[in-house]
């Protein structure tokens, strides 16, 4: 069995990261680094996991090609990137056959595959939250729309890739949006700014990640529709004193308990959204993996090796006391998106400028959506293509860096917000 935290020592892994997005190279490139991963495997990855990893062509959300691959491959720990594939059941198909998962079972993945079965486990958890209401029908939608007014708040109860929320002031927008998701949950608004907050379970225990902060809306100063995540930063200096305390012990905890009591342990990381509210801490909502954006700017701060933390996750081994060691400064993550992102984001486009890039001091890119056309030629497949990483001595310095490889990258039609941790280095 893994220590109870930090290096596995003596003891050496086979990883295999699944997934094949911004979120799942930075997981690959903290392993990658991590001396304890004596092998590393991504299914199916992306040109940028390539580079460091071994990749496999597989579907992450088909749980029997996953152990078939896992097994093959004599993997000791899989690490579960994509939500859509925990609620594909491939945490429990990996502990069925034997092998070390981080990421919770379907069962346990419905907290951020429900809205309605989180706001129910928070009920029951006493975790502070919005009042909700869950709405199937027109009349419901209504009456909810009625019950908390503008800015209204309507989530599709399902999955959706971090895009399925509206907030407006305009109701028959609110509607329109209700009517189109089916199942929804409609509730008050939050004041105040959003943090993320990670923390790695292992079914009884949580230990804390470094807060970060991400920017959900598609242009600057949070115009836009929302997407899945225009860029992130960490630390937080603004942050108030004890906050990380303050959730563990209030939210997270609590949640992790309930979920246990309903013998569904939860094993992964829970991604705690979180409005600082004039009411104080409120949940906005709950996540079963790794957030993107955030992921980058985080694990590029961390200075325990990840593997012997998401191992002991894993098999039940995590100390509730044990607190990772961080790099000093700060990190920005500047997203690179594709023309029409997220409408219609365009696929295809050659992707110039890497190498260029990569020649800023303090500066890396990780690739999200990105492919190899027929002629080997990088290009764009997906909407958010690239996540810039800058890092520095502050905010500042690490924005700067962030900005100056964004700059050169070339992408026709490509877009980023040019205000990611603009006000919290000026503030």
């Amino acid at each position: 069995m893994a220590p109870a935290a930090g290096p596995l020592s003596s003891l050496y892994v086979r990883v295999l990261v699944l997934g094949s997005g911004g979120r799942e190279h930075a997981l690959a490139r903290a392993l990658h680094r991590d001396p304890a991963v004596s092998a590393l495997h991504c299914g199916p990855g992306n040109p940028g996991t390539a580079q460091i990893a071994v990749n496999h062509q597989i579907d992450p959300a088909d749980p029997t090609a996953v152990v078939e691959l896992a097994e093959r491959l004599a993997i000791d720990l899989v690490v579960v990137g994509p939500e859509v594939v925990l609620m594909a059941g491939a945490g429990d198909a990996l502990r069925a056959a034997g092998i070390a998962c981080f990421g919770p079972d379907r069962e346990a993945a419905r907290i951020e595959g429900s809205k309605a079965f989180a706001k129910e486990i928070m009920q029951a958890a006493g975790v502070p939250t919005a009042t909700a209401r869950v709405c199937e029908t027109p009349e419901q939608v209504d009456a909810a729309l009625e019950e908390f007014g503008a800015p209204y708040v309507v989530k599709d109860d399902g999955l959706a890739a971090g895009k399925g929320v509206v907030v407006t002031d305009d109701r028959a927008e609110a509607a329109a949006h209700a009517a189109a998701c089916g199942r929804v949950v409609i509730e008050e608004y939050l004041d105040g700014p959003e943090v993320s907050l990670f923390a790695l379970c292992d079914g009884e225990h949580a230990v804390p990640l470094l807060p970060a902060q991400d920017f959900k809306r598609a242009y600057d100063g949070d115009e836009g529709p929302n997407t899945g995540g225009m860029g992130a930063y960490t630390p937080l200096r603004w942050a108030p004193p004890g906050l990380v305390e303050e959730v563990m012990a209030s939210v997270v905890q609590p949640a992790v308990d309930e979920l246990r009591r309903r013998e569904l342990p939860y094993v992964g990381v829970l991604y705690a959204g979180l409005a600082l509210t004039s009411r104080g801490v409120r949940v906005v909502e709950f996540n079963a993996r790794f957030g993107d954006p955030e992921t980058q700017v985080v694990l590029d701060r961390l200075a325990t090796p990840l593997a012997g933390l998401l191992h002991a996750c894993a098999v039940g081994g995590l100390d509730p006391a044990f607190r990772p060691a961080w790099h000093d400064g700060a990190a920005v993550t500047v997203v690179v998106a594709a023309e029409g992102y997220p409408a219609a984001p365009v696929k295809g486009d050659v992707i110039e400028g890497l190498d260029e890039a990569a020649q800023v001091p303090d500066a890396y890119v990780l690739h999200a959506g990105t492919a190899l056309d027929a002629e080997g030629r990088l290009v764009s497949s997906g909407g958010r293509v690239l996540s810039v990483v800058g890092t520095g001595a502050d905010l500042a310095a690490a924005r700067t860096a962030a900005y100056e490889a964004a700059g050169r990258i070339r992408l026709r039609g490509s877009h980023h917000r040019s205000d990611i941790a603009l006000k919290a280095a000026t503030r």
